[in-house]
This record gives C-alpha cells, structure tokens and sequence, in this order.
C-alpha cells in the first residue's frame, strides 16, 4: 500500500541530499556488488519495467513523467544512457498502482491509491497502456461498476489475459489485451477483501495470496473454477495491525470511508517451488522485528522462517529473486538489502544505503531504485536446470522481420519481483538477445506475444516471436533466450540485411 507513501519518499528524498556521501560508502564498501549507473536517471526513478526489447521503462518521482534506459552496445545496464518518453494521459500521474508488462510487450498501469500532483489519496480507477513501438499511452476504462482501483493486486494470467482484483472488495475482473474488454470473473470463497494483499503465481497456474485481514490464513486462488480455498495458517502474523485510528476519507468531498488492515511484505516463489513469504512488523511496535513463513507449492504446507534482524521488517518493501535463487528483499525501515538463502537472512548492504525498487535484468544483476540508481550483482549462479532451453529457432535472421523460436522455461522459474500488494513488475517473459561473433556488441530483438505466461512451465514446449532489430550488425551471431536474468545455452544465428542471399526485401 501505502499508507506508507510519506515515509518511502519522503526518506527517497531526504536520502538524495546525501547521496553523494552515501555513493562514496557505498562504493567504499561493498564495490563488488553495488555499482552505481554511470548515467544517473535525470528524475529520480520511482518504479522500473523491463521491456521486452531490452530496454528498461521508469517512472520518475513526479509520478506523471516516464523514462527509458538503454544500455550501451556492449549490453552494459551501468553505462547506458536515458531518454525521456511519454507522459501518461493528461492528470492521470498515480502512484501505488496496480501495474504489469503484457505478453504483447506492453505495459498496463490501473487505479493508484494516490493520485495527481498533489499525491492525493483517491484510490483513482483510471489506467494506462504504454506502447513501447508507438511510444504512446493509451486510455483504459476501469471494470464497469468500479468506482475506486487504488493500489490492488494483479498479475498476467498464463493465458496472457490480465487479472485485477478490487482494493475494497473481494471483486476480480480480467482484462482481455487485444480487445481491451474486461470480463468480471467469480471469486467464490473468498475469506476477506483484497486491501493490501499480494498474489504470486504457482507453477499450475493457480494464485497464493495471504490474508491481511483475516491474516494468518492464506488463500489459493484458480481461475479455472472461480474459486478460492483456503491455503492454511502462515503460522506466524506477517501482516502489521494498522496504525490508522478510525477511517481514511475519500471520494468526492471525503465522503466514503476505508478503513485500512494494516500492511504485509512481498512473497517471491524460488526454483524449488517454495514461496518465501515476508512479513510487516507485529505487536504494535513499528521497530519490532518482521516474521517470515514459508510456503511449499509441492506439499502444500507452511514453515516458519527466520525473521528479520531486529527493529526491521519488509512491510510494503520490495524484492525480487536472484539468479543464485537466493531472494532479495529490501528493509523497511532501514532500506538494508537483506539475501534469504532457503534458510538464513544475510546483510548484504551497507547500512542507510538506500535501494529502492528493485528488478532483475537480463545480465543477472538487480537494478535499484535508489538514488543514487545502482546495479546489485550477487554472489553464486543459477544451475543449469533452471535455465531456458531452445529447441527450434530460424537459422538465418533477417533484419527487419519477426520470426518464432521454440523451447522450454522461457519464462523462468518465478514472477521474480514483489512489493507487498501494488507496484508489480514482474518479469516471468523471454527476452531474446543476440551477440556479434566479431564485435561482441550485443542486440535485444524485441518478443511479443508469448504463447504462455505461466511459470516453471517445465518440459512443456512454448514460443515467442522476435523482432530482428532493422539495424543491428549482420553476420554470425550468438542468440540467447533470458528470463529473470538467466541465459539460455546460446545458438547459432546468422544475421543477414534485407536483399541478401535468404532475405527478400521488404515490401
């Protein structure tokens, strides 16, 4: 959520005064994994989506501005360069929003808890849809009947439709991309509303969401039936009581009422099919220590995790899952990078250096929010098994033209990214990235429209079609499919311009 709002950004802002002073600790010490971007974002970057051409789209601090990183040709994040793109549709500048990118590539932006310049709680149910080709945003009309969105649950579905859940009531609506038509879908048996609850997406296609307020149950979801069911009790509360004291006003002239439950932290499903799910502070003590619980997909049951040192927790924080498959997760109160190993938590961020919205890219590394905006590379590798696996791919690519490769795990293992209940940014899609044999210069070839979203697909086969960029270098390539940062074995393409021997030109 954020009723938090005012502490994140206020102690973002208060942060940047110092951040040249915190960019010298921490380069000082720990230079091996937090690297700060050659090219600093000219508004600081509130929230990143990584675009299926290898670029990385932002949000700027004023909510309504938007930005693009491109990294250099040699495939570097950290000496890439930004260009501003659109603004969203005329004041509509929301933040802790419900958010994705689309199998097609493009990403949706619904409802905002706060909305405008001013950053006014209104619980807003306008949307967006960016086109990265057009860079334009387009307007979306919220599910008919739902006055308010805010800051709600959602994610793709494997089928590539759009899954949005009401903030104020247990209400589900699924948004049909090539149509932009929404269809209100059943939620039978739902235990509580979906006020600031976050859903992950299992490997069967079902959706684990905890309780907060019914916390400590949790909940499964499937979208075949329609139906909830219980998930059983987290054993330990991760859901913090709220410390709003009556209503918070909203609607026109104040004159609707949301009474808050309190807040949770992000829950990131890790290669071995456990959720590892993260808790708010307890007790009424906002400097008490968070608990964590896990999940076993396989087994169905919940564990106990360690919790977080003391007087931090991950209520409305972010994380996202290493290419190690170890989980990052941001402290609340202190901004610390924390990394869960399966077992442990371990301090892997100097203190008061400040991370900020976190999201993997195709190299492996986690770009940070900040400020200052930083790559964090971890320590360990992915295992083979993890990795995507192509299968079919067209031998000669010419420039300009979109083709169809075939393989298995294109979509990784996990969603790969969490904040509690908004500000999604998952990364469970391909990308396709070829290197010149002779150069070493790398090219990102767009993909668009997946045939599954699901994750840990396993053997089954999948596909995606790839843009072959019209002025990328020709010759013999090396082409790799990447999902949540790790790279496919790599194959041999050959590059080839329209009008040569195998490419027709263009009509």
């Amino acid at each position: 959520m954020a009723c938090l709002i005012g502490l994140r950004h206020v102690t973002g802002r208060l942060i940047h005064l110092f951040a040249v002073t915190l960019l010298a600790l921490s380069c000082a010490s720990l230079a091996q994994t937090l690297t700060p971007l050659a090219n600093q974002p000219p508004d600081y970057i509130d929230l990143t989506f990584q675009l299926t051409d290898g670029t990385v789209l932002a949000q700027g601090y004023f909510f309504y501005d938007w930005w693009k990183l491109t990294p250099d040709i040699n495939g570097s994040y950290v000496n890439g360069t930004w260009t501003q793109v659109a603004s969203l549709p005329t004041s509509y500048a929301p933040y802790a929003f419900a958010s994705v990118v689309l199998a097609d590539g493009r990403v949706i932006v619904e409802g905002g808890e706060y909305s405008g310049p001013a950053e006014n709680f209104t619980l807003t149910n306008r949307g967006a849809i960016y086109d990265p080709v057009s860079n334009t945003w387009t307007k979306v009309n919220a599910p008919a009947g739902w006055d308010y969105i805010g800051d709600s649950p959602s994610l793709v579905l494997p089928n590539g439709n759009y899954l949005l859940g009401q903030k104020l009531t247990k209400r589900m609506s699924a948004l049909d991309p090539k149509t932009l038509q929404w269809t209100e879908v059943s939620s039978t048996g739902k235990s509580d509303f979906n006020a600031e609850e976050g859903w992950t997406l299992l490997p069967n296609g079902t959706i684990l969401t905890n309780d907060v307020k019914n916390a400590p149950n949790s909940e499964i979801y499937n979208p075949a039936s329609g139906e909830w069911t219980s998930a059983g009790s987290t054993i330990v509360d991760l859901h913090s009581p709220t410390d709003v004291v009556g209503c918070i006003p909203f609607g026109p002239h104040g004159s609707n009422c949301y009474y808050p439950p309190g807040e949770i932290g992000p829950q990131i499903l890790r290669p071995d099919g456990t959720v590892f799910a993260t808790g708010s502070y307890s007790n009424n003590d906002f400097f008490s220590p968070g608990h964590t619980a896990i999940y076993d997909s396989h087994s169905g049951t919940w564990t106990v995790g360690p919790d977080f040192p003391a007087e931090d927790n991950a209520g409305d924080s972010f994380a996202a899952l290493l290419t190690s498959g170890n989980v990052l997760v941001e402290g609340a109160n202190t901004g610390n990078g924390y990394e869960f190993d399966g077992t442990n938590f371990t301090l892997t961020t100097p203190t008061y250096v400040y991370l900020g919205s976190l999201m993997v890219l195709p190299t492996g590394e986690v770009l940070t929010g900040g400020p200052p905006t930083e790559t964090y590379t971890s320590v360990g590798t992915y295992q083979a098994s993890w990795a995507p696996a192509i299968v079919a791919y067209p031998q000669i690519a010419c420039r300009g033209t979109t083709y169809r490769i075939w393989g298995t795990q294109f979509n990784g293992l996990s969603q790969a990214a969490a904040f509690g209940d908004e500000l999604q940014t998952a990364t469970n899609y391909p990308l396709v990235r070829i290197t010149n044999d002779k150069t070493n210069h790398v090219f990102y070839a767009r993909t668009h429209d997946h045939s599954s979203m699901g994750v840990a697909t396993g053997t089954t086969i999948v596909w995606t079609n790839f843009d072959v960029p019209a002025t990328m270098e020709t010759g013999s390539s090396s082409l790799q499919v990447v999902a949540n940062g790790v790279p496919s074995v790599a194959a041999s393409i050959t590059v080839a311009a329209q009008g040569s021997f195998g490419c027709p030109w263009l009509q």
